[in-house]
């Protein structure tokens, strides 16, 4: 049995189950007794604990996850780096790879390939935003939930793109079947590399099969260098062509032909989602096609060799005699001919004079330069005589955009700074300004679901969990903007998701056997509070607790009193204090949070105020105390208790200077 399974790693989250096997981890479920969810736990593996190339890597992926936040980017929570072990607590995803979804499937119907990969696509623009590569984009490194939406796990060779170099390690690192031509050569990456890997994704969806396959990675890796793949419409007719040309872009071998960012293939597949059967000019990888008819030539052997000849000599004889018959019959019809031939010269000299008079086709047509019209009004383009006088201005569609003004010129065919002639046609495209989208009704509705409408929307989210009283734990409490509201589209909405009411029911910690101290501490971190501390008489060290009520593994409500008995020592605190400390809500952050008792620190822990909102830590002691509350290191309020009365009175304020 592995050893993890049934422990409970940093006092809170009981590891259940193994669900994954990794080349350098393990990711285990398990439950987070103080947040009261199911989580992922990834545990660097006991060989790899010494290896520094591992170490790295593992580390790696915590700094790359821990700066970004996106709903398709699996989230972490916490991360222990400690001498014996290597952890990342992550969000736990109830799903299957996309690897299996494609393997159930066989063959993906282009729009769902579609929906996937416009995800993919904007969770890897929010990581390059960020200035991080994943390196490793394949469907294993893809989950899929119930509801369609996708989460891009494994950032353990994600490279932040602008501040590391490469290294000997880095060589051909990734999934052989999905690496770039880069990649294979030991070469230097960047984002193109995500979306070559995102190319060879879509061709998979799309076909059931991989670009390039053979016995070794070495032969796989080389062909991914070398080797041109088939198009997919070869292998799936079903496929629109359009969806074809993106898909053979992204897998552009010279990586200055391949799509530049996710943002501009992003671009091409919202231009394709709008009109299906569009055909980009994306013709890289297209080899000639074969003619499909050709000429049959007659083979010549020795043995007809002789027939064919006496075939024509008899011919010709034929041939002459028919042509003098013919002769004798045509003689009467020559002047007819004549006379017809005469007409049709005449006619064709009117014309040629005409042609000449009326326009000459000699007359050279000056050339001139074409401007770039982006970003320019189609209105004073089209009254603007520089440009009606020398062009012919014709718009062939409009499109929303978020980089042009509504009514300016987005797009012109042919392309800007070039020689045309005067008078040339120049199609131009006309932006519909920003998409506004409409933010929907959410309030209700699971989150899975409401977090799949916002998708659907084309709107990103972010998810911040509150309390509620009247809105059962992970179903929608609201959103800002609220339902309603006009947004650019792609725009972030905050999904505001119950954890159900303040009070929830927990486990009480077993304490017994601990030191007081310790015993506050770790039901302090269960957002439990210590009652009355009974002393009594015993051989056991003075400040043990050897009994407590509730017993442990009660349920009890979050907020409720532990009694403790300990042995009696003259030390031993008999009297209990809760001050409640109203943390700054503009600190949407996980950050340590300390108080002291008479310059003792009696608590520490790690907590998001933004979420926490009021944090309630019990002190002990007698008579009157000073306590000071302290975030990350800077002091934030003080108060003066009397455990005599019963009081908690603040001394001291300095929550302005966290705003």
């Amino acid at each position: 049995m592995d050893k993890y399974i049934g422990k409970k790693l940093d006092g809170r989250y009981e590891i259940q189950e193994i669900i994954g096997i990794g080349g350098m981890a393990n990711v285990y479920k398990a439950y987070d007794v103080i947040e009261n969810r199911v989580v992922a736990v990834k545990i660097l593996r006991d060989e790899y604990v010494d290896n520094e190339e591992f170490l790295r890597r593992f580390k790696n992926e915590s700094k790359a996850i821990a700066v970004l936040s996106h709903p398709n980017i699996v989230k972490v929570y916490d991360v222990s780096f400690t001498n014996r072990m290597q952890s990342i607590v992550m969000e736990y995803i109830d799903g299957i790879t996309l690897k299996e979804y494609i393997e159930q499937q066989r063959v993906l119907k282009w729009k769902e390939a579609v929906h996937f990969t416009v995800q993919i696509l904007r969770a890897l623009q929010h990581a390059h935003d960020k200035g991080i590569v994943h390196r490793d984009i394949k469907p294993q490194n893809v989950m899929l939930l119930s509801d369609g939406t996708i989460k891009i796990t494994d950032f353990g060779i994600a490279r932040f793109a602008r501040s590391e170099s490469k290294t000997l390690t880095d060589r051909a690192i990734g999934s052989v079947h999905y690496i770039s031509p880069e990649q294979a050569q030991g070469g230097v990456t960047d984002e193109r590399t995500d979306i070559y890997s995102v190319g060879v994704m879509l061709f998979e969806m799309l076909t059931g099969t991989l670009p390039f396959e053979a016995d070794s990675p070495v032969s796989v890796a080389l062909k991914q260098i070398q080797s041109t793949p088939k198009r997919p419409r070869e292998i799936n007719p079903d496929i629109p062509e359009g969806l074809e040309d993106i898909t053979m872009r992204a897998m552009q071998k010279d990586i200055a032909g391949r799509y530049q960012s996710a943002a501009e293939m992003l671009r091409d597949i919202d231009e394709f989602k709008r009109n299906p059967s569009i055909s980009f000019e994306y013709k890289y990888l297209s080899a000639p096609l074969p003619s499909e008819t050709k000429r049959m030539k007659q083979t010549v052997t020795p043995e007809n060799k002789k027939t064919a000849s006496a075939a024509k000599s008899t011919g010709h004889k034929k041939k002459k005699e028919r042509q003098e018959d013919e002769a004798e019959k045509r003689a009467p019809v020559i002047p007819i001919l004549g006379g017809i031939t005469l007409a049709f010269v005449l006619v064709t000299a009117l014309f040629i004079g005409g042609m000449f008079y009326f326009n000459n086709p000699f007359e050279k047509v000056p050339d001139v330069d074409l401007p770039d019209m982006r970003g320019m009004s189609y209105e004073k383009v089209k009254n603007d005589p520089m440009y009606s006088q020398n062009f012919k201005i014709q718009v062939e569609g409009n499109d929303y955009s978020e980089e042009y003004p509504l009514g300016t010129i987005m797009d012109q065919d042919p392309k800007p700074n070039r020689k045309v002639k005067v008078g040339s046609l120049v199609k131009v495209r006309v932006s519909n300004g920003p998409k506004r989208v409409v933010v929907p009704p959410l309030a209700g509705d699971e989150a899975t679901v409401a977090f799949g409408k916002l998708n659907d929307l084309g709107l990103a989210y972010s998810e911040t969990k509150t309390y509620s009283d009247d809105v059962a734990e992970g179903y929608v409490i609201g959103t800002d903007p609220a339902a309603g509201s006009e947004v650019q589209g792609g725009a972030n909405i905050t999904v505001y998701v119950s954890m159900g009411g303040n009070k929830k029911m927990i486990k009480v910690p077993d304490v017994t056997g601990l030191p007081l101290d310790s015993a506050k501490l770790m039901l302090n971190g269960y957002k439990l509070k210590v009652g009355t501390v009974t002393p009594v008489e015993s051989n056991l060290p003075a400040g043990t607790v050897i009994d407590q009520d509730p017993s442990p593994e009660s349920q009890i409500e979050t907020g409720s009193f532990v009694n403790l008995t300990v042995v009696a020592s003259d030390t031993v605190e008999t009297t209990s204090q809760t001050v409640y400390i109203q943390l700054p809500s503009n600190i949407d952050r996980v950050v340590e949070v300390s108080a002291t008792l008479d310059g003792k620190e009696v608590h520490r822990l790690s907590m998001n105020p933004a979420q926490t909102r009021v944090w309630k830590p019990a002190f002990e002691g007698e008579g009157a105390k000073t306590v000071k509350i302290y975030i990350e290191g800077k002091i934030y309020q003080v108060y003066e208790i009397d455990f005599d009365l019963g009081t908690a009175t603040p001394v001291d304020d300095y929550s302005a200077d966290f705003e």
